[in-house]
């Protein structure tokens, strides 16, 4: 680097450097003007481009002695790359004559090798009687280091995630970086000049205690909404940092270095929404339990009542059953909801399921809804959940009903057996070939943009007001038709309507037929001894109650521990169990493994409002292949018992 030092006193000169010689234009006293100057300068002749003259500046500069310079050309001070320009340089001179006046930036070699970048002044002057060049040296490596770093920074900043901003006090925008234009949709050219709450949309009572905060203890961070270009709000974690001018320590700039956590924080509400989800799970499965048990004994009691009951009383023992079948289905459907149990699969009519839906809607939509159907014959069967799929057909139903609120509008429900080819197969995820039934619910409401679809089945997304709507229900349409391994297809236009399909696999071979339970009087026993296990007195009554009525003979135990100690004294005779899975002394399992123990091929049936798969999986593991999911009814509970009284006996896994 070149370094100058402070003018040494004219005393300490050489006297070499203060020999008399002409100044240029015979300026008196120019040899101590030019000898002292505290800048490196040199004189060379016009035409040869040999130093004839050099001050003190620049041998201390450059590290060659007077002599050495006197004896060189200017082309030797510089690097072999820049003699082009120097070519190009001397061209100049040559064309401007005596009238050359002009600054250049160069790079100079020094005598120790270093290249230094340094900016020279050069003017035409006569030097001994000769057109020469008075060329001024300016070192230009501090300034060039600052730009690097500048350059540097810059770079840095570019690659930050954040954005960085800097502002005037009055919030007018200086700087905008790369980050900036990433979280905001806005180009520096953009940004640069407007006022940072007007392109923000900042309120500014919002920032006003922003800047309040700012001046009082120079720095201020919290969380803010801003706006982005296309409008959409993105959620800042904001710090703001006071600039002061270096001299007068008064405030100067502001600033801003933002970071988007949007998606943190919509993260967040989903996570605190799972917690709640998990909470009101855990509060289900509790209320599930005490409702299953209370409409068991219900649901089993009006198959004893329809048998003892003349034809003409029995309209009110299936007005009890079915809203009890009702309620039971809603206990499910609170389960799927809340901890995604899921249910029996069974072949299902879809004409059935569509009819129920059209009943209800009628029974509850506004009157300005006018209800199509239009269902194709010989519908082919589903295999699925009854519970799961009323569920599905309800939510669109309702949502098609708010799209057409409050003016009203047509709403049609259709169903129909389609052939699903390898092109729908392949633009629908986990689709198959074959056959499979549609169901549709078009409606005639606002529609949705492309946007919105594109969001539509992400959970807690709604287009609802608050309050109004969770965002969960075409999320669980989604979950529900994937997991009865079908697939979804939305049409929307705005301000046309929605239609929505589903498309389940079909069952070609049960096209129409109905599934009919058999008779109570097919379901009769022979005197077999049965021990009902149920914690839950009118559980066990209703049980001993249906079995008794049909040719079983019972015991009853409340819990585990009594049960035990009953059939470790009537093992010999006790041909089946039926258990309940949850009780307090001792629960199903529990129950189950000391029966194995004492009789490896012991029959056993568990019941339960909801068997988790992972004590399913135990149970399995321990011989019992028949379970009862409460509430059931008479004819469940007949039939599985005959099932499995009728089964080769059970492998005691634990027994042996």
């Amino acid at each position: 680097m070149l370094t100058y030092g402070a003018p040494i006193p004219f005393s300490d000169v050489p006297t070499q450097i203060l020999r008399p010689m002409p100044g240029p234009n015979d300026v008196p006293g120019f040899e101590v003007l030019f000898d002292r100057a505290p800048l490196p300068m040199w004189i060379c002749d016009a035409e040869t481009f040999r130093f004839v003259a050099v001050n003190f500046s620049a041998l201390k500069s450059y590290g060659w002695t007077r002599e050495e310079f006197l004896a060189m050309t200017m082309d030797r001070i510089l690097p072999p790359k820049d003699m082009e320009a120097f070519v190009e340089y001397r061209k100049q001179v040559e064309s401007h004559g005596a009238g050359i006046n002009q600054t250049q930036n160069w790079r100079h070699k020094t005598k120790s090798g270093q290249v230094v970048a340094v900016q020279t002044s050069s003017q035409s002057v006569t030097f001994h009687g000769r057109r020469a060049l008075l060329v001024t040296i300016h070192d230009r490596s501090g300034h060039l280091r600052a730009e690097e770093e500048s350059r540097e920074l810059a770079h840095v900043l570019s690659l930050a995630a954040d954005a960085i901003i800097v502002c005037t006090l009055e919030r007018e925008i200086r700087y905008w970086n790369k980050g900036a234009e990433r979280v905001y949709g806005w180009s520096a050219a953009e940004a640069i000049g407007r006022r940072a709450d007007d392109l923000l949309k900042i309120d500014m009572e919002t920032c006003l205690k922003c800047m309040s905060g700012l001046l009082e203890k120079g720095d201020w961070n919290g969380q803010m909404t801003h706006k982005k270009r296309e409008g959409s709000d993105v959620i800042v974690n904001s710090r703001w940092t006071l600039g002061c001018d270096e001299e007068t320590r008064q405030p100067k700039s502001v600033l801003l270095i933002n970071s988007d956590i949007t998606e943190t924080k919509k993260l967040e509400s989903q996570f605190l929404r799972a917690q709640r989800l998990e909470s009101i799970g855990t509060l289900a499965s509790g209320i599930a339990h005490d409702l299953n048990n209370i409409l068991s004994p219900i649901l089993m009691a009006t198959g004893i009542l329809r048998q003892t009951l003349p034809k003409h009383d029995q309209q009110m023992v299936e007005i009890i059953e079915t809203s009890a079948e009702r309620g039971a289905g809603i206990v499910k459907q609170v389960l799927t909801f809340a901890r995604g149990v899921e249910g029996e699969r069974v072949l299902l009519q879809p004409k059935h399921l569509m009819t129920e839906m059209v009943k209800v809607m009628n029974q509850t939509f506004p009157k300005n809804i006018d209800i199509k159907t239009q269902f194709a014959p010989d519908l082919w069967t589903v295999q699925g959940d009854a519970t799961q799929l009323h569920q599905v057909l309800l939510n669109l139903c309702v949502n098609a009903r708010d799209a057409m609120s409050p003016r009203g509008g047509m709403l049609k429900v259709s169903c129909e057996n389609v052939e699903v080819d390898q092109q729908v197969a392949s633009m629908n995820p986990g689709a198959t070939v074959g056959p499979h039934v549609c169901f549709s619910v078009t409606d005639t409401g606002t529609g949705m943009t492309p946007e919105v679809m594109e969001k539509i089945f992400n959970p807690f997304f709604t287009t609802k007001e608050q309050g109004k709507g969770t965002g969960l229900g075409l999320a669980t349409v989604i979950g529900i038709v994937k997991g009865h391994k079908g697939f979804l297809a939305l049409q929307s236009e705005v301000g046309v309507g929605t239609t929505f399909r589903v498309h389940l696999p079909a069952n070609c071979e049960g096209r129409s037929e109905e599934q009919h339970a058999e008779s109570l009087a097919d379901l009769r026993g022979n005197g077999e001894l049965v021990l009902v296990v149920d914690d839950e007195a009118p559980i066990r009554e209703v049980i001993v109650g249906t079995l008794e009525a049909h040719n079983y003979r019972c015991y009853t135990a409340e819990d585990g521990t009594d049960a035990l100690a009953m059939y470790f004294e009537r093992r010999a005779s006790i041909q089946l169990i039926i258990t309940d899975l949850h009780m307090g002394m001792m629960d199903g399992i529990t129950l189950t493994k000391s029966l194995k123990k004492l009789t490896p091929d012991a029959r056993v049936i568990v019941s339960s409002g909801h068997i988790q798969k992972e004590n399913q999986t135990i149970l399995e593991g321990l011989g019992v292949k028949h379970f009862l999911e409460k509430p059931y009814t008479a004819e469940k509970l007949l039939t599985c018992v005959k099932q499995a009284l009728a089964a080769a006996p059970a492998d005691g896994a634990a027994g042996r």
